[in-house]
């Protein structure tokens, strides 16, 4: 198995940007994938569209192709799973409809996060969070910024470890969509519904081959083989799953941007043979959706 940095062609089809939690902008982003010598992007940020006629406008003017897309948020079995559609219509009204229900909850939840942090004796981190966000759509990685930079925790990992997981005094649990209405509203919209970087949630094999059962039956198509959460290892594991269940593999890194130098764009290990691609009957990556600037 080669780097995808190898292949003759790199599709990153999972990538933030200031829309959501990811610290460059659309246009940004765009740019340094074409510099780092990728054939396609996919815009996929968190509950929203916002970015993708920005990121598209950049794409025709640096000359690669480009995937509108979004990364749902997603209740299953008492757990948060994460929905990427691809070739997402932004203009679907369904799909709107169900993404502002969840920025919604993300606001309420934000704000819930600020006032738990406060009791455990942080100060002002809703309104520290959402210097670190655009204003609109506040996580917890903005949450991690605040936290690091004012020397609560030494990095974002241990932000999560000791201050946002369950049982730390920050957490607030998520009330997301349901799997069958993300699906939905990705499929109302004309796109493909992908299971994000599947090996980083606490599933016993048993339990992820529920969720993915469960998620082709309702109409997903696609399984992230490559991930930047994977290793190697995984990678082959969730190649095996996809295979298994008929699904399409994609790649992504789960770029947020240059602070995360062990997410690069593009730069991931390459499918594994027999895997079926979800780009495999894409006419050209350019025209997957034909968003207006």
């Amino acid at each position: 198995m080669g780097y995808n940095s190898n292949m003759s062609t790199i599709y990153d089809l999972h990538t933030h940007s200031t829309s959501s939690d990811g610290t460059t902008t659309p246009t940004e982003l765009v740019r340094h994938a074409a510099e780092q010598a990728l054939d396609t992007v996919a815009l996929t940020d968190h509950d929203t569209t916002e970015g993708l006629v920005e990121a598209a406008a950049a794409a025709r003017e640096v000359g690669i192709g480009f995937v509108g897309g979004v990364e749902v948020s997603v209740s299953w079995n008492k757990h948060v799973v994460h929905i990427v559609g691809l070739g997402v219509d932004p203009d679907c009204q369904v799909l709107q409809d169900g993404l502002t229900i969840l920025r919604a909850f993300r606001n309420w939840r934000a704000e819930e996060m600020g006032r738990r942090l406060e009791k455990a004796g942080i100060a002002d981190a809703f309104e520290g969070a959402k210097a670190f966000s655009n204003g609109i759509l506040i996580g917890r990685c903005h949450f991690a910024r605040f936290l690091v930079k004012y020397g609560y925790a030494e990095n974002e990992k241990k932000v999560f470890q000791n201050f946002l997981t369950c049982g730390k005094p920050g957490y607030v649990p998520g009330q997301w969509a349901e799997l069958e209405d993300a699906i939905a509203w990705i499929k109302a919209a004309g796109g493909q519904a992908v299971v994000a970087h599947p090996a980083r949630y606490p599933f016993t094999r048993t339990k992820l081959r529920r969720l993915l059962t469960e998620f082709s039956y309702a109409g997903g198509e696609g399984l992230e083989v490559i991930s930047g959460s994977h290793n190697r290892d995984e990678n082959f594991t969730m190649a095996k799953h996809a295979k298994d269940l008929n699904l399409l593999a994609s790649t992504g890194s789960d770029y947020h941007g240059p602070e995360n130098p062990w997410r690069k764009l593009g730069r991931f290990q390459a499918l594994p043979e027999g895997c079926t691609p979800i780009w495999h009957d894409w006419v050209a990556p350019s025209t997957i959706n034909a968003i207006s600037a």
